[in-house]
Protein backbone atom coordinates (compact mmCIF):
# COMPACT_ATOMS: atom_id res chain seq x y z
CA UNK A 1 0.00 0.00 0.00
CA UNK A 2 1.68 3.37 -0.98
CA UNK A 3 1.55 6.06 1.43
CA UNK A 4 0.19 9.22 0.29
CA UNK A 5 2.93 12.54 1.59
CA UNK A 6 0.36 14.87 1.11
CA UNK A 7 -2.17 14.21 3.73
CA UNK A 8 0.54 14.24 6.36
CA UNK A 9 1.55 17.49 4.97
CA UNK A 10 -1.90 18.85 5.26
CA UNK A 11 -3.08 17.85 8.76
CA UNK A 12 0.76 19.44 10.01
CA UNK A 13 -0.27 22.93 8.53
CA UNK A 14 -3.80 22.58 9.67
CA UNK A 15 -2.44 21.62 13.26
CA UNK A 16 0.17 24.89 13.05
CA UNK A 17 -2.47 27.36 11.81
CA UNK A 18 -5.07 25.92 14.42
CA UNK A 19 -2.60 26.67 17.25
CA UNK A 20 -1.38 29.99 16.02
CA UNK A 21 -5.19 30.83 15.51
CA UNK A 22 -5.69 30.10 18.78
CA UNK A 23 -2.17 31.98 20.53
CA UNK A 24 -3.11 35.57 18.50
CA UNK A 25 -6.98 34.97 20.14
CA UNK A 26 -5.32 34.75 23.72
CA UNK A 27 -2.70 37.20 22.87
CA UNK A 28 -5.26 39.74 22.10
CA UNK A 29 -7.70 38.80 24.97
CA UNK A 30 -4.54 38.90 27.01
CA UNK A 31 -3.94 42.83 25.97
CA UNK A 32 -7.12 44.07 25.69
CA UNK A 33 -7.44 42.68 29.05
CA UNK A 34 -4.60 44.71 30.47
CA UNK A 35 -5.45 47.50 28.64
CA UNK A 36 -9.03 47.24 30.09
CA UNK A 37 -7.21 47.01 33.88
CA UNK A 38 -4.64 50.06 33.14
CA UNK A 39 -7.90 52.33 34.01
CA UNK A 40 -8.33 53.31 37.79
CA UNK A 41 -11.00 53.69 39.75
CA UNK A 42 -12.17 56.56 42.00
CA UNK A 43 -14.71 55.89 45.38
CA UNK A 44 -15.80 58.84 46.31
CA UNK A 45 -16.69 57.36 49.55
CA UNK A 46 -13.22 56.21 50.38
CA UNK A 47 -11.47 59.74 48.77
CA UNK A 48 -12.78 62.33 50.57
CA UNK A 49 -13.03 65.90 48.56
CA UNK A 50 -14.80 68.96 49.69
CA UNK A 51 -16.75 71.47 47.68
CA UNK A 52 -15.97 74.70 49.71
CA UNK A 53 -16.72 73.38 53.12
CA UNK A 54 -19.30 70.68 51.94
CA UNK A 55 -18.31 67.14 51.28
CA UNK A 56 -18.38 65.87 47.66
CA UNK A 57 -21.35 63.60 46.14
CA UNK A 58 -21.23 62.54 42.95
CA UNK A 59 -24.31 63.47 41.20
CA UNK A 60 -23.52 63.00 37.25
CA UNK A 61 -23.17 59.69 35.00
CA UNK A 62 -19.91 61.07 33.31
CA UNK A 63 -17.60 64.28 34.34
CA UNK A 64 -14.21 65.57 33.48
CA UNK A 65 -11.69 65.39 35.84
CA UNK A 66 -9.42 68.75 34.88
CA UNK A 67 -6.19 68.29 37.29
CA UNK A 68 -4.31 72.04 37.48
CA UNK A 69 -2.67 74.73 39.88
CA UNK A 70 -4.31 77.42 40.75
CA UNK A 71 -0.91 79.33 40.84
CA UNK A 72 -1.28 79.69 36.99
CA UNK A 73 -2.22 83.01 36.70
CA UNK A 74 -6.43 83.16 35.68
CA UNK A 75 -6.84 78.66 35.91
CA UNK A 76 -9.32 79.08 37.94
CA UNK A 77 -12.16 81.30 35.76
CA UNK A 78 -10.91 79.93 32.79
CA UNK A 79 -12.30 77.03 34.34
CA UNK A 80 -15.41 78.75 36.12
CA UNK A 81 -15.74 80.29 32.85
CA UNK A 82 -15.46 76.97 30.91
CA UNK A 83 -18.74 75.01 29.63
CA UNK A 84 -18.60 71.64 27.66
CA UNK A 85 -20.65 68.99 27.10
CA UNK A 86 -20.33 66.98 30.59
CA UNK A 87 -19.72 68.62 33.94
CA UNK A 88 -16.08 69.65 35.44
CA UNK A 89 -14.63 68.48 38.24
CA UNK A 90 -11.55 70.60 38.88
CA UNK A 91 -8.85 69.94 41.32
CA UNK A 92 -6.75 72.47 42.58
CA UNK A 93 -3.02 71.16 43.15
CA UNK A 94 -2.62 73.94 45.91
CA UNK A 95 -5.98 72.91 47.19
CA UNK A 96 -7.54 76.74 47.37
CA UNK A 97 -10.83 76.77 47.66
CA UNK A 98 -13.59 78.58 45.19
CA UNK A 99 -17.18 78.77 44.37
CA UNK A 100 -18.70 76.42 42.30
CA UNK A 101 -19.99 77.62 38.87
CA UNK A 102 -22.87 76.16 37.11
CA UNK A 103 -20.45 74.05 34.82
CA UNK A 104 -17.46 73.70 37.14
CA UNK A 105 -17.19 71.93 40.62
CA UNK A 106 -14.01 73.20 42.14
CA UNK A 107 -12.36 69.88 44.53
CA UNK A 108 -10.13 70.19 47.31
CA UNK A 109 -8.87 67.66 49.73
CA UNK A 110 -6.53 67.06 52.40
CA UNK A 111 -2.79 65.89 51.49
CA UNK A 112 -3.31 62.60 52.30
CA UNK A 113 -6.30 61.98 49.26
CA UNK A 114 -4.55 64.72 47.42
CA UNK A 115 -1.61 62.35 47.02
CA UNK A 116 -3.27 58.95 46.47
CA UNK A 117 -5.49 60.80 43.55
CA UNK A 118 -2.14 61.89 42.33
CA UNK A 119 -0.31 58.26 42.68
CA UNK A 120 -3.21 56.13 41.27
CA UNK A 121 -3.42 58.24 38.25
CA UNK A 122 -0.16 58.43 37.43
CA UNK A 123 -0.55 62.54 37.06
CA UNK A 124 2.68 64.10 36.29
CA UNK A 125 2.05 67.47 34.49
CA UNK A 126 -0.36 70.36 35.27
CA UNK A 127 -2.79 71.09 33.58
CA UNK A 128 -3.85 66.69 32.59
CA UNK A 129 -7.37 65.66 32.31
CA UNK A 130 -9.38 62.83 31.87
CA UNK A 131 -12.96 61.10 32.03
CA UNK A 132 -14.86 59.06 34.06
CA UNK A 133 -18.11 57.37 34.37
CA UNK A 134 -20.15 56.02 37.18
CA UNK A 135 -19.49 52.27 37.70
CA UNK A 136 -22.26 52.31 40.99
CA UNK A 137 -23.02 54.61 43.68
CA UNK A 138 -19.92 56.26 44.38
CA UNK A 139 -17.36 54.60 42.65
CA UNK A 140 -16.29 55.89 39.00
CA UNK A 141 -13.79 54.42 36.48
CA UNK A 142 -11.66 56.46 34.62
CA UNK A 143 -12.61 56.14 30.83
CA UNK A 144 -10.20 57.50 28.95
CA UNK A 145 -6.09 58.74 29.11
CA UNK A 146 -5.01 60.66 30.56
CA UNK A 147 -4.25 63.79 28.43
CA UNK A 148 -2.10 66.80 29.46
CA UNK A 149 -2.18 70.12 28.27
CA UNK A 150 0.20 72.64 27.25
CA UNK A 151 -2.59 75.15 28.75
CA UNK A 152 -6.41 74.94 29.98
CA UNK A 153 -7.31 77.24 27.31
CA UNK A 154 -7.35 74.39 24.61
CA UNK A 155 -9.50 72.40 26.89
CA UNK A 156 -12.62 72.62 24.99
CA UNK A 157 -10.76 72.32 22.00
CA UNK A 158 -9.06 69.10 23.06
CA UNK A 159 -12.31 67.80 24.56
CA UNK A 160 -14.05 68.05 21.67
CA UNK A 161 -11.24 65.84 20.09
CA UNK A 162 -12.10 62.75 22.13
Amino acid sequence: MAKRKGKSLFSLSTLLASFFGAAMIAASFAYFNYKFAEYKFIDFKKWTFYEKSDLFTPKAEKYIVVFYSSREKGTMNLLANTDLHLPILAIDYYNRVRANTKTTTFLHSGTKTSLAFIQCFNIYESPSIFFIKRSKDTLYKQDSMIHKLDNLKELSKHVSQL
